[in-house]
């Protein structure tokens, strides 16, 4: 069977918002989609069927944790990540660039690359834009990010500017590592911070590379959404419209809404998976936190417009008992819930920008929310 290329082509648009196919060597993705964040080789609480009942097409790993342990080799030796964790379908690696901003006190950051104490034992490990390329094609990632710095928030434009600009050589340099095989895709990762002449600058280097996606960075790091929002409105514009555009580290159901509506096709993010642990429920009527004591006696499913497992065989007031006795199964439940509303938030994105109906989707969605979980 011949590998398909990899490749993106629009399907539809209603003002900026955008539904696309992304075709990879590992299966086709609808967008605009969200990606389940299986950092270790595992969406936490979650086994592999469970995230594809979801409704979830592409998972995300992490080069930094993998790296680490078990270690690129060894999932290379059992048979890649796809094989390792049972997930057939496609898999996005993020570079490790995040935990430069993140592990900030364990690293050295130079023109080479960067040294990490490892926050596990302390042992010392390098990353430069080449090896990062390597560890991800080890892991058989489909879809390889580029090694950048994420921009710290606040930042000066001086500074915005030098790390800009060094995650532009590394992205000159992951390119040239990367090795082209059928059906698999290397993403640039634009930074800039909150300037928009840095923005436009980073996306004119990394188009002239000619990525196959590109990634927006260094937004959601404390900056609000409000001004993530203005950052958006303009840079999705310096992309080219035939390739995918991926937000990183996104966000709230409304992030995402937003962020459609302005030109976004892919987005990940711990929120739902960390909320599902911490007992919060992302619902079509709002966010419900299952410790509340007016749950105790609430024998309505948990969201009566979803058909999960958790939403379609448990009630409210079997929630609040397994998080009030701390029972596992109750972050297992509501992580299955919560990434499957995720799921089919974005699938009903994509089905209003078929229509052409996007704005009027975001209106009833966001009215909802509003009428809390007593309605």
């Amino acid at each position: 069977m011949t590998t398909p290329e990899f490749s993106f082509t629009l399907a539809g648009q209603d003002g900026r918002a955008r539904a696309g196919m992304l075709k990879t060597a590992h299966g086709e993705v609808p967008t605009p989609t969200f990606m389940a964040v299986g950092t270790a080789g595992t969406v936490k609480a979650m086994t592999a069927d469970a995230v594809r009942a979801t409704g979830a097409k592409i998972v995300l790993g992490n080069t930094y944790h993998l790296m680490l342990r078990p270690t690129a080799e060894r999932v290379a030796r059992l048979g890649g990540l796809h094989k390792m964790m049972d997930w057939p379908g496609p898999i996005l690696t993020d570079s490790g660039g995040f935990q430069i901003m993140s592990l900030a006190k364990l690293r050295r950051l130079e023109e080479k690359g960067v040294t990490f104490r490892s926050h596990i034992d302390g042992t010392t490990y390098e990353l430069t834009p080449e090896y990062s390329t390597e560890i991800q094609h080890l892991l058989d990632s489909t879809i390889t990010m580029q090694l950048d710095e994420c921009t710290k928030f606040p930042a000066t434009h001086r500074e915005a500017k030098d790390s800009m600009e060094l995650s532009i050589r590394w992205a000159k340099r992951s390119r040239d590592a990367f090795i082209t095989r059928p059906g698999y895709g290397q993403f640039g990762i634009m930074q800039g911070n909150v300037y928009e002449d840095l923005r436009h600058y980073s996306a004119l280097a990394l188009v002239d590379l000619d990525f196959e996606g590109y990634a927006i960075g260094g937004l959601a790091v404390g900056e609000g959404q409000a001004v993530m929002f203005e950052v958006l409105d303009y840079c999705t514009d310096f992309l080219p419209v035939s390739k995918p555009r991926y937000l990183m580290g996104v966000g709230t159901p409304d992030d995402l809404l937003g962020s459609v509506a302005r030109g976004v096709d892919m987005f990940d993010c711990v929120m739902p998976t960390r909320a599902g642990r911490t007992a919060r429920a992302f619902t079509a009527k709002g966010v419900f936190n299952m410790r509340n004591a007016r749950f105790q006696d609430d024998t309505r499913a948990l969201d009566e417009n979803c058909a999960c497992l958790c939403c379609t065989r448990h009630t409210r007031a079997y929630l609040h008992h397994l998080f009030r006795c701390e029972e596992m199964l109750g972050p297992m439940l509501l992580t299955t819930h919560n990434l499957t509303y995720y799921q089919s938030l974005m699938q009903g994105a994509r089905a209003a920008i078929l229509t052409r109906e996007y704005e009027s989707y975001c209106a009833d969605v966001r009215d909802n929310w509003q009428r809390g979980p007593d309605s």
